[in-house]
């Protein structure tokens, strides 16, 4: 959520600015916003739309410049309004700057961009109301601006970094001065923000994706780094133990940022060719493994994993049922205990740590604001095995990790996360058989059956996919209705869990999961013929059970839709609708399963007629806490 582009150049950067921000989209935003510095003033353009009628804003006003910034924004502090969209400025003090916002905007010397959280800005806020500034936001990024401007001596390196001294929270920010042509700031701490460098240019942004075909020389700033961006130059300072910044060296690294993967092609929206890359994304995130190996997860993990004696996973959302899946997995394969925390919990609860836990964090951008923090809590209690499940391989996860697997999934766009979910899932399962190897439970013709039944995944989606149609005409019916209810036993469970989540993220269907056992320890008041109630029904261990507990749907008049293994036995009949998986497939089943609760999920909303690919209030990459 939220991004941010800025630099300086000799060359109009304005278009480079607004294509970073629709290179970032797929974060999730509600405004954007551009300011740059013109005829020795400055100016922006913000918007509620789309990036693309910012562009038309900006070609309309005839915006143009070699420094600027630029901003999609998610709302946390005030609503989703022009006044609250940035950049904010702050200008110079005095009767006639006070007189409207108006008379402020022409008089305005700093502007600046921000994402993350200020939790002091309450306190912020009414120091420099006291000194006279006037705010024209509810935002907390606003008091960043002032603040700024009232430390400002002429010199806005200084001035920024005496600002970030005195805020409290999580901080991206990049910011100019009207005084000061050419000269862009940036700082971090607890959100991301990389320096691109250029030839006589510089730039900032949330993610290197934004500054694709602009540079591929990349720095990744660390905690509490500041940067001075100029034409041809830069420099940084960071943070020392003893608290006081310094000028440091970061290594610049070359980074392909991919960007054909945004391309949408045949497919309607940008979840639904992420569903059907699920084979090609399976299919590239084993390649090369011919073995398994603790190797895997880098140099040293065979000591490591020998040492472990439990495993903890920190996840939110679907990361979160990810990890749900793996802990079956890991307690019945590896042999090893295994506790799931939401991780935006963890860490505000007393827990009895394990020094030789392996600590699993599981994150698609591997920016998740809550799951690095309760990774840092974990490490502040002595468990230093530390192991993410990512898909950035550049991200501060994989940074902040001692060892990992990056899954292949490629860019996905669409907030409802597909591809990436399935690609986790795989990297558990990898992880699994590492573990179990490593303690001694997979034998070598064991693991030659997992090892041929994951190279057979692609294939299974891709027979999975095929069922299309007819979860389409199921679709139908599901766009009529309000609530509905998913239905898991065991390993499936958080499957049901899942396909509830992405039913109600992207159709606005109030959904819930449950184990299918639960069902009469109340949810079963809720069943009547008007709520659908989708099962997961593999042919396992389980089945017998799970096949009781749709009777006692069917008994209150409930409609069931059942997603059922090809020698599962059970039939299609009055209020009971069966679409057939091409086949039983083990302990990977949660793979499959989770396939057709996608397509129902997505051709649902398409029949309500939502924003699939941007569902209202959600963002792609969750950046605050």
């Amino acid at each position: 959520m939220c991004g941010i582009v800025a630099g300086v150049s000799t060359r109009n950067i304005v278009p480079i600015l607004v294509e970073g921000l629709k290179r970032l989209e797929y974060r999730g935003y509600d405004s954007c916003g551009v300011a740059v510095h013109q005829d020795g003033v400055l100016r922006r353009t913000r918007s509620t739309a789309r990036v693309a009628e910012l562009q038309e804003q900006v070609n309309a006003d005839h915006v143009q410049s070699g420094t600027g910034i630029a901003h999609t924004r998610w709302a946390t502090h005030g609503a989703p309004a022009v006044h609250n969209a940035h950049p904010h400025f702050s200008g110079t003090l005095g009767p006639e700057a006070a007189a409207s916002p108006q008379a402020a905007e022409r008089g305005a010397r700093i502007a600046l961009v921000h994402n993350g959280i200020i939790e002091n800005h309450d306190e912020l806020r009414d120091e420099l109301k006291a000194k006279g500034f006037r705010f024209e936001s509810q935002t907390d990024t606003e008091v960043i601006a002032h603040l700024v401007n009232h430390l400002y001596d002429g010199d806005l390196f200084d001035a920024v970094q005496r600002a970030v001294a005195r805020l409290k929270g999580a901080y991206a920010i990049a910011v100019f001065c009207r005084d000061e042509p050419h000269r862009v700031i940036g700082a971090r701490a607890g959100s991301p923000l990389v320096l691109g460098i250029g030839e006589g240019e510089n730039f900032l942004a949330s993610d290197a994706m934004a500054l694709a075909g602009v540079t591929d020389q990349i720095v990744y700033l660390e905690e509490g780094d500041v940067v001075d961006v100029q034409l041809g130059k830069h420099w940084i300072n960071g943070l020392h133990a003893d608290g006081t910044l310094k000028t440091v060296l970061r290594e610049v690294r070359t980074v392909h940022a991919h960007t054909g993967a945004a391309e949408l092609g045949p497919y309607r929206h940008y979840m639904q060719k992420e569903i059907f890359e699920q084979p090609r994304a399976i299919g590239d995130t084993l390649d090369g493994i011919n073995g398994i190996s603790p190797e895997l997860f880098g140099d040293g993990a065979y000591s490591a994993f020998k040492d472990v004696d439990q495993v903890l996973i920190l996840a939110c959302g679907t990361s979160y049922y990810a990890g749900s899946v793996a802990r079956y997995w890991l307690e019945s394969i590896a042999k090893i205990p295994t506790s799931i925390e939401v991780a935006s919990e963890y860490r505000y609860r007393d827990s009895v740590p394990n020094p030789r836990t392996l600590v699993v964090t599981i994150s698609q951008s591997g920016e998740t604001a809550d799951t690095i923090s309760a990774l840092k809590h974990a490490r502040s209690l002595g468990m230093t095995n530390t192991l993410t499940i990512c898909n950035v391989q550049t991200s501060a996860m994989v940074r902040e990790c001692r060892f990992n697997f990056i899954t292949r999934a490629g860019a996905e766009i669409g907030v409802a996360s597909t591809k990436a979910f399935t690609t986790q899932l795989v990297g558990l399962f990898v992880l699994t058989l590492a573990l179990a190897q490593v303690r001694g439970h997979l034998p070598d013709d064991v693991e030659a059956d997992h090892l041929k039944a994951l190279r057979h995944l692609p294939a299974g989606v891709q027979a999975v996919l095929a069922l299309e149609p007819q979860i389409m005409a199921w679709s139908e019916e599901f766009a009529a209705k309000e609530n509905a209810l998913f239905l898991g036993r065991g390993l499936h469970y958080p499957i049901a869990l899942e396909g509830a989540l992405k039913l109600k993220e992207i159709s606005y269907i109030h959904a819930e999961a449950y184990p299918a056992g639960e069902l009469k320890h109340g949810p079963l008041a809720l069943v009547t013929s008007a709520m659908p109630v989708v099962t997961v029904a593999p042919n396992d261990a389980l089945l017998e059970k799970l096949k009781s507990n749709m009777q006692e749907v069917r008994a209150r008049g409930g409609e069931l839709f059942v997603f059922a293994d090809a020698d599962s036995r059970i039939e299609s009949d009055t209020g009971l609708h069966v679409i057939r998986m091409p086949e039983h497939y083990g302990v990977l089943s949660p793979i499959l399963h989770v396939v057709t609760l996608q397509l129902l999920a997505y051709h649902t909303a398409c029949a309500r007629g939502t924003d699939v690919d941007k569902p209202r209030n959600l963002a792609k990459s969750v950046t605050v806490e």
